[in-house]
């Protein structure tokens, strides 16, 4: 049976949690145990092997299931018997944090010859290797069954595979949303992929990644489990993390979004920034921002998408203007628009300066007026005028 296991717990807690947890269901009627162990992701049985023993039938069944899945077990009964034994269990190791012990780090140190830049692609990755490592994780998440909710899973008591929520032919499903044939089985066609076509992919796993979180095992021919309850925030949440740490590595760098969509990696420090909302309702103010922010980072931007993108955002400067007045001297006023009025981004006459480099200037102007505008309007709010 397949897990992923990403926290390390303290020696003998989860055996305490599974005592804890068999302790608690032992108080059913035997005849009900089974049920509620199938209702839980425990395990299937017989009725009589209940009565022999409603603690060592619960007790056996969960020391199959891998760390993590106990965990989520205790969590399931902890919600729906208000244990609390088993809450104070959980609440002992709400502040130990995460320590991933398979797949991808979500950190991971640099060594010698990355942090000195050694190597073909400088310590980035090419695209072969970013392949490899990407068929790693998702096999490994495939197999933990992260994605059998939408494309299915195998059973070694059936001959083809068990449908998810797309059919079975997935082949055709991704060349409708894609637009490309041959991509499935990911596992065996990523090898030949573009980076197109792995971007591509990667955004459609997020679309359909969810962590399993209830099941029946299957313990014939250690088949493992068959899954029939998912959360898909926590599933893209982990795959959007361990992708992360592959698209980093790629290139010039790119990130996974939260909303699913790769881009351009921020510089260091902006972080914050594009992920921060403004602090007011204005639909007009934040649409435009987050407009022009993907325009911005999307993976095919060109020079002039970032000049638009950098053109939204003065104009969304211009459009706070009035009420900023009063805010900010007349002069800093003006310094604010100096930059896009004489650049060649908003107004065009001969005395503009257009001979720049753009991949260097526009990156610049951008992140100057995203942070501008987040100050003017945490300024104007200060203030208490209101923004219309």
């Amino acid at each position: 049976m397949s897990s992923i296991t990403s926290r390390t717990y303290p020696p003998g807690f989860v055996r305490q949690v599974r005592e804890q947890i068999a302790r608690v269901i032992e108080t059913s009627s035997a005849h009900d145990v089974p049920s509620i162990c199938r209702r839980y992701g425990i395990g299937d049985g017989e009725v009589s092997e209940a009565f022999a023993g409603k603690f060592k039938y619960v007790n056996r069944r969960l020391q199959e299931l891998g760390n993590d899945q106990v965990i989520e077990v205790a969590q399931a009964v902890s919600q729906d018997e208000g244990d609390p034994e088993i809450g104070r269990l959980l609440d002992s190791i709400q502040a130990r944090p995460s320590s991933p012990s398979s797949g991808i780090q979500p950190t991971r140190r640099a060594y010698y010859s990355e942090r000195n830049g050694i190597g073909p692609a400088g310590g980035k990755l090419e695209l072969a290797a970013l392949i490899t490592l990407f068929k790693s994780e998702y096999t490994r998440l495939e197999q933990a069954g992260y994605f059998a909710e939408h494309f299915g899973f195998w059973c070694v008591d059936e001959p083809d595979r068990i449908e998810g929520t797309l059919g079975a032919d997935l082949n055709a499903r991704m060349l409708f949303s894609l637009n490309k044939a041959d991509l499935w089985p990911i596992d065996r066609q990523c090898a030949a992929y573009s980076e197109d076509d792995l971007f591509s992919v990667i955004e459609y796993l997020f679309d359909h990644v969810t962590k399993p979180i209830r099941g029946t095992l299957h313990s014939h021919a250690d088949c493992g489990m068959h899954w029939e309850t998912f959360t898909q925030p926590k599933g893209q949440e982990e795959f959007r993390t361990t992708m992360n740490v592959l698209l980093d590595r790629y290139g010039d760098g790119w990130e996974l979004s939260s909303s699913g969509e790769i881009m351009e990696r921020a510089p260091t420090g902006t972080e914050g920034l594009l992920a921060t909302s403004l602090p007011h309702g204005d639909s007009n103010i934040q649409g435009r921002v987050q407009s022009a922010i993907t325009k911005f980072r999307k993976r095919q931007s060109t020079a002039d998408d970032r000049r638009d993108a950098v053109r939204d955002l003065a104009d969304t400067l211009e459009y706070l203007r009035p009420q900023f007045q009063g805010v900010v001297t007349k002069k800093d006023e003006g310094d604010l628009f100096n930059i896009a009025n004489n650049f060649g981004i908003r107004h065009h006459n001969a005395q503009q300066k257009t001979e720049y480099d753009t991949s260097i200037w526009l990156s610049w102007m951008f992140y100057f007026y995203l942070a501008t505008i987040h100050a003017v309007v945490r300024f104007i709010e200060k203030a208490g005028h209101k923004i219309a």
